[in-house]
């Protein structure tokens, strides 16, 4: 981790302290202010590789029972590795074709002709918000047999039509196998890619719903029925057209990074950077249950009898203007973006000092 992520980490850091000292005690579904005891998660396992450093995408495999993979964040190889658990490695994967810029996220679907399961890695880190002109996407099979090798991979590139920027979440529809990138910002949005993808040109990413407060990661539910992005403090669960359903408590960790959904799409997994980083599973609520449920019905769900329409209604959509009660800023939110930016102030004091 170099110079410029320590001193953006260490920002981020002391405004979700900061920001987490200014709010009032978040209130649980009903109304009472939330106590150690509501950060409901049963720790799975910890990462027991220590290569397994900076834990940033977590993905449960679709083919292998109880595996996880994850994979390193930047300044490391195109590397994933297939954890059981215990927390102890199974098998690793080199990626032959493949860089790894700035690995963020990965997501896992099913290869609807074959049944095999796909892994996808996104290498859409931009600490610098607009260093790169593209980004890229790996796919890679996942292998049958869990032993060690190196992989191929096919890689697509993007650009985001409204501009460069940073990105942390990645998911892949289960239906559609439509792939989409979540930015990390103040404002964020959520980019689907094109139906259809191609390696002999750079894909571009289309501009949808929007997306919390500094997205750290997301996942699709393994019905389609929802999907759910990850911030530092918490997720929200969303219908397939960006509509909110219910936000979740998460537990408290050094660095949330990562998110997905357990195969029967009733509870979350979260993971967090760091040497032997845990794993939490934390149950959806009540509400988001029922969300669940609602956004299953025929009129929303993707009909494979009417793929046309189920490539549009996957489309996450921009939210409609005065949605406030469901986007709007808090003061908790104000906070930390004047925090942040006057953490942004002192990292660019920090690399001035140091390149002079």
């Amino acid at each position: 981790m170099g110079d410029l992520r320590r001193a953006v980490m260490t920002a981020a850091a002391t405004c979700a302290v900061l920001g987490a000292f200014a709010a009032p005690p978040a209130a649980g579904e009903t109304g009472r202010p939330r106590s150690a005891a509501d950060d409901v998660g049963e720790r799975l396992f910890r990462f027991k590789d220590k290569r397994i450093t900076e834990s940033s995408g977590l993905a449960l495999s679709p083919t292998h029972a109880d595996v996880y993979y994850t994979h390193n964040d930047s300044s490391a190889a195109p590397v994933f590795y297939a954890v059981g658990g215990d927390g102890r490695t199974r098998a690793t994967f080199h990626v032959s074709g493949a860089k790894a810029r700035d690995w963020e996220a990965m997501a896992a679907s099913k290869d609807p002709a074959t049944g095999r399961g796909v892994l996808w890695f996104a290498d859409i880190g931009d600490n610098l918000d607009g260093a790169w002109p593209d980004v890229s996407v790996y796919k890679v099979m996942e292998p049958e047999t869990l032993r060690d090798a190196t992989l191929p991979a096919v890689r697509y590139r993007f650009r985001y039509e409204d501009g460069a920027r940073n990105a942390e979440g990645l998911m892949v529809h289960p239906v559609t196998g439509r792939l989409y990138v979540v930015s990390k910002e103040f404002a964020g949005s959520v980019y689907a890619a094109p139906a259809k993808l191609r390696t002999g040109r750079v894909n571009v990413l289309r501009k949808g719903a929007a997306a919390p407060l500094m997205a750290t990661d997301a996942a699709y539910a393994p019905d389609g029925s929802s999907y759910v992005v990850r911030t530092y403090f918490s997720a929200t669960v969303y219908r397939p057209n960006g509509d909110m359903i219910a936000k979740v408590s998460m537990p408290e960790l050094d660095q949330a990074e990562s998110i997905t959904y357990t195969a029967d799409g009733r509870a979350l997994l979260t993971g967090s950077e760091g040497v032997s980083s845990p794993v939490y599973r934390v149950p959806l609520p009540e509400a988001a249950l029922r969300g669940v449920r609602a956004s299953a019905r025929p009129s929303t769900t993707p009909s494979a009898r009417a793929p046309q329409r189920a490539t549009r209604t996957a489309s996450p959509r921009p939210e409609a203007s005065g949605s406030g009660a469901e986007r709007g800023l808090t003061v908790r939110d104000v906070l930390i973006w004047l925090l942040a930016a006057a953490g942004a102030t002192g990292v660019i004091t920090f690399i001035a000092r140091r390149t002079r």
